[in-house]
């Protein structure tokens, strides 16, 4: 898995770190839903159980490498 410099930084705040990378590697293998931006990137959601949150993650448009990754609140699971 790839990840942007961005996402590596940002990583380090207290609130992303405790994303696990299964999670995040389960969200692009495996996502609830799917979306693109109009620049390209590729918006990928799944329910993570064990916190009962769904996790955005953005995808480059290459389609593999993360640049963000996130507890997205206002995802309802299919319906924002």
């Amino acid at each position: 898995m790839k990840f942007t410099k961005y996402f590596l930084y940002i990583r380090q705040r207290p609130d992303r770190a405790k994303i696990k990378t299964e999670w995040i590697e389960d969200a692009v293998k495996n996502p609830n839903h799917t979306e693109v931006q109009s620049d390209g990137r590729i918006r990928k959601w799944k329910k993570v159980r064990e916190e009962g949150k769904f996790l955005r993650v953005i995808l480059l448009p290459d389609g593999e490498t993360v640049h963000n990754a996130f507890f997205d609140r206002s995802f309802k699971g299919g319906k924002k």
